[in-house]
């Protein structure tokens, strides 16, 4: 096997076998049962969706309108703005607490342990409602933006934390124990030796998330922030069209979701990292 090849070695190529002509066979005729079985969906839907005029003009004529779709592009401008903040946000934080808890301090690595596991069991909306319904009653006002992107953010930190983790534990020992024998400090073996490569392998895995940052911005609602869906939601309200609207919302959703999906795997070829999953 080539170094290349051994590289880019992924999780699912460790545990599963390649197919056989029969299995290939199977999974053909499988895939195309399947497709059938979601076109017959997809006409069953759009026959209801007739039936109870969802087709009708009145509900699709202002996607015509160029100002309907600057109003979402100003919403998904919005998304945009919440999930890369959130992201960087909890880029750094997630770093910063697998790093606490991998400094060996034990007073450290409980508090960072802790963290993790309370942000990572949370669920972003209760981040929220704690930033919107509770500090102001401590005369702490946020504006809407932060109330949603940092919920957002500590939600994400606790999975980005493990993710990093799981990357250190994927650099072989043997590296480490080389540096420690050269007399290097912890901190030039983690920042010169483990982070560089840890971060290597989880490239996809942090991009993937990115989906999951994306998605938790969907209850900007609950603040009133301006984003995509709560854009989506003046439009429903104005043309009483909420099936039209919700599904090109969801259209691009998928569209964003796949183009980031699409980064990731592109990244992974690229640098020929091991996705961790």
């Amino acid at each position: 096997m080539s170094k290349h090849s051994t590289s880019a070695l992924t999780m699912r190529d460790a545990l599963y076998e390649a197919p056989g002509p029969k299995m290939r066979a199977k999974i053909r005729i499988g895939t195309a049962i399947s497709l059938v079985a979601v076109a017959a969906l997809a006409v069953l839907v759009l026959q209801r969706f007739y039936v109870t005029g969802q087709l009708s003009v009145h509900y699709w004529y202002f996607f015509t309108h160029l100002t309907t779709w600057k109003f979402l592009l100003a919403g998904f401008e919005g998304t945009v703005k919440v999930a890369l903040t959130a992201g960087v946000i909890a880029l750094v934080l997630g770093l910063a607490l697998m790093l606490g808890r991998t400094s060996g301090i034990k007073p450290l690595q409980l508090v960072c342990r802790a963290l993790t596991d309370f942000f990572r069991g949370v669920p972003s909306l209760l981040f929220i409602y704690f930033f919107f319904l509770v500090l102001p009653q401590y005369k702490i006002a946020l504006p809407s933006f932060w109330m949603l992107t940092l919920p957002v953010a500590l939600a994400a930190a606790g999975v980005l934390a493990e993710i990093f983790r799981a990357g250190v534990n994927a650099v072989p020992r043997g590296q480490v124990e080389a540096a420690q024998a050269l007399g290097l400090s912890k901190a030039k073996i983690t920042f010169k030796i483990v982070l560089p490569q840890a971060i290597r392998f989880i490239i996809p895995s942090l991009i993937s998330q990115l989906v999951v940052v994306v998605k938790d911005t969907t209850v900007a609602y609950v603040v009133s922030y301006p984003d995509l869906m709560q854009n989506a939601r003046v439009l429903i309200t104005n043309y009483d069209a909420l099936v039209s609207v919700y599904l090109v919302i969801a259209v691009i959703y998928i569209l964003i979701n796949v183009a980031i999906n699409k980064a990731a795997v592109y990244v992974s070829h690229k640098t020929g990292a091991t996705i961790i999953r």
